[in-house]
């Protein structure tokens, strides 16, 4: 069993991480991030995805390029990517009892928007058990994988980073928390649409670590359901 009885923190990335990229659910925020930007500024589909991704790149998410570049308003950006089905996400008991099990608080820690998070959380039937959502706009649109948006976390809900865990599908997202002292979990995928992404910004393959990633898997629940706590409170 993997020993993280140090930890009493557990916090999680939401799209691809909590739920398996092979549902294809952030695919489709992918197109309609495409598809915001070819209507928003009046450009054809490959100039729009062209800039969708070099956006993604340059300031670690999309909407913050359109933020600093165009004067996007966020909440329109994230109410129209978000517009997706959300059937293609099925329940998910045995993460759901895999959660349960763990001590102390959980998060869900999102470049995305709380509603995103709680719509995704509801069908995954796995909401009720995080203690707060930590979205793009309470870290003040300062995305991951960027350091002071980790901090503002950390700060804001009270977290000793040496005994809190990261789990991430984007290895460079793992580079910061790693730093400030966070046991890192990488969560690794080999979905066939994933391979459309730069290179440097892509999800993380199955195989694939760093460094600063202390741990990998392609299987978020049966890494929890196989890890050593600390013993509940008596």
């Amino acid at each position: 069993m993997t020993d993280l009885s140090h930890v009493e923190s557990w916090i999680f990335d939401l799209d691809n991480t909590l739920y398996a990229a092979e549902c294809q659910l952030f695919a489709q925020i992918d197109v309609r991030m495409a598809a915001f930007i070819r209507e928003h500024l009046s450009l054809d589909h490959d100039e729009a995805r062209r800039l969708q991704k070099h956006y993604y790149v340059k300031y670690g998410t999309t909407m913050s390029g359109l933020m600093t570049e165009h004067n996007v308003c966020p909440d329109t950006f994230m109410e129209f990517v978000h517009d997706i089905d959300l059937g293609v996400v099925p329940e998910n008991p045995s993460l759901a009892l895999a959660l349960t099990a763990l001590p102390g608080r959980k998060f869900i820690y999102t470049n995305g928007s709380v509603r995103h998070a709680e719509n995704v959380g509801q069908a995954l039937g796995i909401l009720h058990l995080f203690d707060e959502i930590f979205d793009i706009k309470a870290a003040g649109y300062a995305p991951k994988p960027m350091r002071e948006s980790y901090e503002l976390f950390l700060k804001s809900h009270g977290v000793d980073p040496t005994r809190a865990a990261m789990f991430e599908d984007l290895t460079q997202n793992l580079e910061a928390p790693h730093a400030l002292g966070m046991t890192t979990v990488l969560v690794c995928s080999d979905a066939a649409w994933l391979a459309d992404e730069p290179h440097d910004k892509r999800p993380a393959r199955i195989g694939e670590t760093a460094p600063h990633v202390h741990f990998a898997t392609n299987d978020i629940t049966a890494f929890l359901q196989n890890v050593r706590t600390a013993a509940p409170a008596a």
